[in-house]
């Protein structure tokens, strides 16, 4: 009896010792991020560290770009996954296991690939960069987060932020189009969107700068191929919105395919760890892309899978996206002395910071919530962004919009009646028949006041023309003809690279065959990058871009067909008049003879130039004014520009804000994007754009290291058809 009571006290005191043993710091929810990172990384042991820098997959792959990849089973100790599925049980399922079935309870990191919305499909990106409105874009990327975390899914592989100049590359639809200027302020838009405030607030999700850098170079616009890009043009151009998304806090960034210069973006410590980690002071970390590391055996500057893990590892990739390279090498890398112990730490910690700063830790689970996509406010985003991002190509004759003399409107086209390709490429976990057609569209806005007469007229491709005549009879019928032309979803996006970017015979034959009725035609376009119009473009009266507007495009248009909204969309990528003219972009560099060069067979000016897009309105530009003819270098500068709307209706004008230079010590382009803003005027007001240049921000310009040279001169700044020269002293 004696030895039972003292075995019950020494038990009962061990349960007192035990329950008043300290909570480890990285348990304590109090304590400082930096601190509760210190704490585990001391506890880890060098296999639980390695698995966090491993990334694989759980659920049904969705992405045909990445077929025949075979799903592994993963540990639980695994530092992230694609998460493929969108039920959130199931993923508190696979979160159970790392909190639960490990020695140390270190979260999963769940991402994927949430590029324009989850469910709520928002418009494509290239489309999104043509509202000129960053605004309503973080407001997307706001839903966007919130539906994407309800998922079960903390990390976005978004925005993308490559500038991108040749429309031959698919890719041109998941980033905001040609200017470094407009990519950097839409990225960080979309950082701010999608992390909100602090990455630990409840509908927070990281961000991922991608593709980190020069991949939209990738030559003759061929997907994951080589990207020739100077020093100087890597700075100024290709770095400059990075650096803005990394400053406005973004989390991650993507390494990315292509081989730049000789170096493949995924193994070169000039960009990855000299400029980010250094100088940028990025304390997040770089995931690569999909099997990159892997890749750089076939680029031909890794003789094995170890060596390709040596040297991406060692360049400052942290994550490995799938391949096992991490997994399978760095412990043997490690013994070789190869590979630094504290290198290993140094990228462990970078990734257990973004856990611990996304709330991992202290919220593992997702909460379970029925009613979490497509939600009226949602919806109501994604309309309003459509919307702005359409752009009115031409209207010849005020053919738009159409008004109340119009009661019979043919509505034509393989599109008119499409939802599937609505949703554009990485539509995520977005579905067709939750997609709004134009027929829908025209159907609700035009109801009471016009009879709508749909024949879908052809195929998006092939040379059947059987249903022309029906095409034909709608036509006659009808007082005017709408035909909604363009693009699969699927021929933009990766590894959508296409040597002519014109439509399918079958298209411009169809519009041919409308023309000979004599109605008048609208062009709707859809499609996922620039295309090439120069037959199409003489028999339409007016063209509206629409793109790949996602849920709501249909409602979208048919309120600026109908007059209803008014068009505001500028273009954020040139059009070229052909595919032959590639590469053509708005701030290219001088040419050594001005009046020479230039093609004999065509036109060397494109179709549409960045920044075109009409209205129903007429907006006319006042004299620019500056605080000051001269400035000193330490000294702001205030250019003003009046606005007036001299037409009928309200309209949304966006002023493009330029800068060109006289002369300086590295060319400079003929012009450069500086500032935009966008505001509503209506009929018959005015209103004064203003913008504030900052010398060393606005007039300068980096050297082949990224060294900013300031430099006096005569400088000219252009708003709208006005510009004025000022001077810069020393």
């Amino acid at each position: 009896m004696k030895y039972f009571s003292l075995l019950t006290m020494l038990m009962l005191g061990q349960q007192v010792f035990a329950s008043k043993a300290p909570v480890p710091v990285y348990k304590d929810k109090k304590a400082l991020v930096e601190s509760r990172v210190e704490d585990l990384l001391k506890r880890m042991t060098l296999d639980e560290k390695i698995l966090q820098l491993n990334q694989q997959t759980v659920g049904d792959n969705n992405n045909p770009n990445n077929n025949g990849y075979q799903k592994p089973t993963f540990p639980a100790g695994i530092g992230s996954l694609i998460y493929f599925s969108s039920d959130p049980a199931f993923r508190n399922t696979v979160q159970k296991r790392a909190m639960e079935e490990t020695r140390l309870g270190i979260p999963i990191l769940f991402g994927y690939d949430v590029i324009h919305g989850f469910r709520t499909v928002y418009p494509i990106s290239l489309a999104q960069g043509c509202s000129f409105n960053p605004e309503l874009v973080r407001e997307a990327c706001t839903v966007a987060a919130k539906e994407t975390k309800l998922s079960g899914i903390d990390w976005t592989f978004s925005p993308m932020i490559d500038v991108a100049r040749d429309p031959r590359w698919g890719r041109v639809s998941e980033g905001y189009g040609e200017d470094p200027y407009t990519n950097g302020v839409f990225g960080v838009a979309s950082v701010k969107g999608y992390q909100g405030k602090n990455l630990s607030d409840q509908y927070s999700i990281a961000a991922c700068l991608k593709h980190y850098i020069g991949y939209s170079m990738s030559e003759g616009g061929r997907d994951y191929h080589y990207s020739e890009v100077s020093p100087q043009t890597l700075w100024d151009t290709f770095m400059v919105p990075y650096e803005a998304g990394v400053k406005a806090g973004a989390a991650t960034l993507m390494s990315g395919f292509n081989d730049i210069s000789g170096v493949p973006a995924s193994a070169n410590p000039y960009t990855l760890t000299e400029v980010l980690k250094n100088r940028w002071k990025h304390d997040g970390f770089v995931v690569s892309d999909w099997g990159s590391v892997e890749q750089l055996m076939a680029q031909g500057v890794a003789k094995d899978r170890k060596e390709a893990g040596l040297k991406a590892f060692m360049s400052g990739v942290e994550m490995d996206m799938v391949d096992d390279i991490y997994g399978q090498n760095l412990k043997q890398l490690i013994a070789e002395k190869k590979v630094p112990v504290a290198k290993i730490n140094d990228a462990v910690r970078r990734i257990l910071r973004v856990k611990f700063r996304l709330g991992l830790f202290d919220n593992p689970y997702t909460t379970i919530v029925d009613q979490r996509y497509l939600q009226p406010e949602s919806k109501a985003v994604a309309e309003k962004l459509a919307t702005e991002s359409m752009v009115l190509l031409k209207n010849k004759d005020h053919a738009l919009p159409l008004t109340g003399n119009v009661k019979q409107i043919a509505l034509i086209g393989p599109l008119a009646k499409d939802q599937e390709d609505m949703l554009g490429n990485w539509a995520a976990h977005g579905d067709a028949k939750d997609a709004e057609t134009v027929l829908d569209g025209f159907e609700k806005e035009f109801a009471g006041k016009a009879k709508i007469n749909y024949a879908k007229g052809s195929e998006i491709d092939g040379t059947d023309e059987s249903n022309f005549a029906d095409a034909v009879a709608a036509a006659q019928k009808s007082d005017v003809i709408v035909v909604c032309l363009g693009e699969k979803k699927g021929w933009s996006g990766e590894n959508t690279s296409r040597s002519n970017i014109s439509l399918p015979a079958i298209q411009e034959k169809l519009v041919a065959e409308l023309k000979k009725t004599g109605k008048p035609i609208i062009v709707v376009l859809a499609n996922g990058r620039p295309l090439e119009l120069v037959r199409l473009e003489p028999m339409a009266n007016a063209i509206v871009e629409m793109w790949q507007p996602g849920v709501v495009g249909g409602s979208a248009l048919a309120s600026i067909i109908s007059g209803r909204v008014n068009p505001s969309g500028k273009l954020d990528i040139t059009f070229p008049l052909t595919t032959g003219q590639i590469p053509t972009y708005y701030d290219m560099r001088q040419s050594a003879r001005p009046n020479s060069g230039k093609y004999q067979d065509i036109s060397t000016e494109p179709l549409y130039w960045f920044g075109h897009g009409l209205s129903y309105t007429d907006f006319a530009y006042g004299a620019i004014n500056l605080s000051a003819p001269k400035i000193h270098k330490n000294q702001k500068l205030v250019a003003t520009v009046e606005v007036a709307n001299t037409g009928g209706v309200a309209g949304k004008e966006t002023a493009l804000w330029y800068i060109s230079s006289h002369a300086s010590s590295i060319s400079r382009p003929m012009k450069e994007l500086k500032h935009f803003e966008k505001k509503e005027i209506a009929a018959g007001a005015k209103y004064v754009y203003k913008f504030e240049i900052d010398p060393m921000r606005d007039l300068s310009f980096p050297d082949a290291d990224g060294k900013r040279h300031l430099e006096s001169g005569d400088f000219v700044i252009m708003a709208g058809n006005q510009k004025i020269k000022f001077e810069l002293l020393d």
